[in-house]
């Protein structure tokens, strides 16, 4: 019976082991000293998508991951670097999914041009209809 109980007891325990012990990044929950900084460094944030939320941008989210990164951002703002530089980054690092910014590349031009094509498609068709209502 004892060792049953053991058993439950290591069984239920199991999820409190799988949590991390390390602590968070330094600047996960902290803002720069500087307000202009700050400012940058949180302006950056909010175009950055959570790996882990997938709905939010790393300022909102409460995940470890977007912690880190958020921390990432502010020691590199404070280092000097350029926000630019550091979504350059962060896309090379974690591909271009991480930016809610759109890009330009050329493999997405049909995407760009998609809507336009359909509209144009659907005027032509509706300027056929309307003729077609006049001779009748």
């Amino acid at each position: 019976m004892r060792m049953l109980v053991a058993l439950l007891a290591l069984a239920l325990s199991a999820p409190v082991l799988a949590q991390s012990a390390l602590p968070p990044a330094p600047y996960a929950d902290r803002q720069i000293a500087d307000p202009a900084l700050e400012k940058k460094a949180r302006a950056l944030m909010e175009t950055i998508r959570c790996l882990t939320c997938q709905s939010q941008s790393i300022a909102d989210s409460n995940a470890s991951m977007a912690g880190d990164m958020r921390s990432q951002i502010r020691e590199r703002i404070m280092a000097g670097e350029e926000p630019e530089h550091i979504r350059a980054w962060l896309i090379e690092r974690y591909g271009d999914w991480v930016s809610y910014e759109p890009t330009a590349e050329p493999i997405l031009w049909p995407l760009w041009a998609a809507p336009l094509i359909l509209l144009g498609l659907g005027l032509l068709l509706l300027r056929g209809r309307i003729k077609r209502r006049r001779r009748a």
